[in-house]
């Protein structure tokens, strides 16, 4: 005889099963971390990612299968966008708990960061404020169509390409904070990289706009003059 309540419980579970099963793949979470930052046509996730278009196109219809993204034609291209917000507050949530859980995650970013120029430790609050406050030149080096779906008010929007021939836009006698899309972004450690060894005063704000919305940051949304 069947038991209408564990098959509520077993109907259920499976649904939940569904999101685990598309979170399970590391090339799907990057996707979902590069959507967080703004919607983007599938060529340039693959480009992104590292992935053909091929297989970007079969990783992200695991995750729209999984109501996590959604698609819209628009022309001959394929535009994917996140689902929701909630979707990027998951996966900022999951990734949170594996840095808390995960002794490896720091032992990995450790070692990529060590012997770099500009990535020791600085103080996270007094940096975020100065932010807030804008008392430090805020520069954002991801892609011009990620800085116009959200970044910080005020920031200059200068994507890591272009950086050195718009060398001169930035002032050499105040310190800038690089930002991109978060603590695993490595577009900010190439430029405060590339910055310092030219003179300039630069570090590295590991925050992404997630982070900063999380912390209850203003985000602006388009083009600054």
């Amino acid at each position: 005889m069947k038991n209408p309540n564990r098959e509520f419980k077993d109907a259920i579970y499976e649904q939940f099963s569904r999101i685990g099963k598309a979170v399970s793949s590391p090339r799907r979470l990057e996707l979902l971390d590069l959507l967080c930052q703004g919607p983007r046509i599938v060529e340039i996730l693959a480009k992104e990612s590292g992935l053909t278009l091929a297989n970007a196109s079969q990783h992200l219809q695991v995750l729209r299968a999984a109501r996590l993204v959604e698609a819209d034609k628009e022309g001959l291209y394929v535009n994917y966008r996140l689902a929701d917000q909630a979707v990027c507050e998951f996966f900022r949530a999951m990734r949170v708990l594996a840095e808390s859980r995960l002794a490896e995650v720091q032992q990995i970013k450790r070692r990529f960061l060590e012997g770099r120029e500009g990535m020791e430790p600085v103080n996270r609050d007094l940096l975020l404020e100065l932010v807030r406050e804008g008392g430090v030149i805020v520069l954002d080096v991801r892609p011009a169509e990620e800085y116009n779906a959200g970044h910080i008010p005020g920031a200059i929007s200068i994507p890591l390409k272009e950086l050195l021939l718009r060398l001169s836009d930035l002032p050499r006698d105040q310190e800038i904070v690089a930002y991109c899309r978060g603590p695993y972004c490595v577009l900010s450690i190439q430029a405060v990289e590339m910055l310092r060894s030219r003179g300039y005063q630069a570090v590295r704000l590991e925050e992404g706009i997630q982070d900063l919305r999380a912390l209850g940051f203003p985000i602006a949304v388009g083009k600054e003059a």
